[in-house]
């Protein structure tokens, strides 16, 4: 982490006052409970941290998508009580970002507890990035530090503009999430090989065409491998059995044809489970790319697959992961997603493979194939993830470049 500032560079903290931009954009069900404190508790050692050199932690975040007013659903009342919990000390709420309330709250905080300001995005200011707004922001802090890693993709007040206000740096979650990243793709153990799902080539194309000219290996599955398959030309692929977007099939040529230009080998599947229908159980069989029925649905790769992407893994020291292999949702098409995350698992526990994981489907899946905690490292973030593998640099990084 040498070329970012991190706490480290901060200097003496004692008696000051610690802005920390954290993701505390958690899940609720209908009654506001939290339902996956994940994100809160990844942030508990950045605050510990600060508070055991002296500060006074004072933690901003967004949550859900109130559009610039407040709203009941999206207040960060709902979390305090979790986020007091993770750090067993009292959490202080401030019914707003900015103004009287956060200057009087700051000035009267004890030690031993922290202050958690309202939803950032109740301010349209928030989103746009304005500056003035993120002055207002940072107004009554000494030390702005970002654990933001999943926001990083956005310019947001918060995000960029209130780290050019004060002295500023990466907490412990986002420096960890900008390292293992980093290890992961921009600097990786060889051979690196990349395992990329999804429904769609649409949604993936910045990803696929960096990727191809970066990694050694390249498993396309889930739903866009049924358009690099026409591609490669599988008959059997049709608008109603699978998700082929035909209009894609050009694009898919020639990310084939630019791998080959980088010498990355693009590893797609040999057979595939179909389904008759699109549900949890339903009648199923495996196919061969040659006979793959006209109608129904293809929801899943085969042993075949399942061998060979196993077999690549194995010749490989590095693996990064976006997207599970099939309907991992639905059972039995989870089969294929988990015997291949419990075995990239079983080879990191060995010490053989280093496995960097991220997106939202992704961490479900690995969560259901239960190895979300034996992987090297499992980003919280989602569409900054996925930028960072686009090779995107992400506003809210850079600005803690030295």
């Amino acid at each position: 982490m040498e070329n970012y500032r991190t706490i480290n560079d901060l200097g003496d903290l004692n008696g000051k006052v610690v802005m920390l931009r954290a993701d505390l954009n958690v899940p609720m069900d209908d009654n506001f409970n939290v339902t996956n404190t994940a994100r809160i508790d990844r942030t508990v050692p950045t605050i510990k941290l600060l508070m055991q050199k002296g500060a006074k932690v004072v933690v901003i975040s967004h949550l859900g998508r109130p559009e610039g007013k407040g709203d009941v659903k999206n207040s960060l009342s709902h979390v305090a009580p979790e986020l007091q919990k993770a750090l067993n000390m009292k959490v202080v709420f401030v019914d707003d970002c900015i103004g009287d309330k956060v200057k009087d709250a700051i000035a009267t905080m004890q030690n031993n507890e922290v202050l958690l300001l309202e939803n950032l995005r109740y301010y349209d200011e928030e989103k746009k990035g304005n500056e003035a707004w993120a002055k207002e922001l940072v107004k009554y802090a000494d030390v702005y530090v970002s654990d933001a890693f999943s926001t990083a993709h956005r310019a947001h007040a918060s995000m960029v503009a209130a780290a050019k206000e004060l002295p500023s740096a990466m907490g412990l979650l986002m420096a960890e999430e900008v390292n293992a990243l980093t290890n992961g793709l921009n600097n990786p153990v060889k051979p690196l090989i990349a395992i990329v799902g999804g429904s769609k080539v649409s949604t993936k194309l910045d990803l696929l065409n960096n990727l191809v000219k970066k990694v050694d290996k390249l498993v396309i599955s889930g739903g866009m491998a049924h358009t690099f398959l026409k591609a490669s030309g599988v008959n059997g692929i049709n608008e109603v059995n699978s998700l082929v977007q035909n209009d894609m099939i050009d694009t898919a040529t020639q990310i084939i044809h630019t791998a080959q230009e980088y010498g990355c080998e693009i590893i797609l599947p040999l057979d595939l489970v179909w389904a008759a229908e699109f549900a949890v159980n339903a009648e199923h069989k495996t196919v061969e790319l040659a006979n793959i029925p006209s109608d129904g649905s293809l929801l899943d790769v085969g042993e075949k697959t399942i061998a060979l992407i196993k077999e690549k893994i194995a010749e490989c020291k590095t693996l990064v992961w976006n997207g599970p292999l099939g309907a991992f949702e639905l059972k039995p098409f989870d089969k294929a997603t988990n015997e291949v995350a419990q075995y990239a698992a079983h080879l990191t526990n060995d010490g053989k493979l280093t496995t960097v994981a991220g997106g939202g489907d992704t961490v479900s899946a690995l969560e259901s194939a239960g190895v979300a905690d034996k992987f090297t490292y499992i980003s919280t973030a989602g569409g900054a993830f996925l930028e960072w593998m686009e090779g995107k640099e992400l506003p809210g990084v850079a600005i803690f470049k030295k």
